[in-house]
């Protein structure tokens, strides 16, 4: 049986979703930290299903109006 191959995309979708686990895990421990590690979390889940819905795309502008 031949192994499947993962995309750049998945391999980057997975480790943004397993760093907002590490984020909430982490807030649990530290509330005075909380809200901003879980608007972490929100953040890499939310690039996580950029990156599985439209790999190639252009990224939106940064809340600073950096570009991106």
């Amino acid at each position: 049986m031949a192994m499947q191959t993962a995309t750049n995309a998945q391999i980057a979708a997975k480790l943004l979703r397993g760093a907002a686990d590490f984020f909430r895990t982490i807030s649990k421990e530290n509330p005075g930290v909380k809200d901003e590690l879980e608007m972490n979390a929100k953040t890499c889940e939310m690039a996580a299903d950029r990156v599985e819905l439209d790999p190639g795309g252009e990224a939106p502008p940064l809340v600073d109006g950096a570009e991106g």
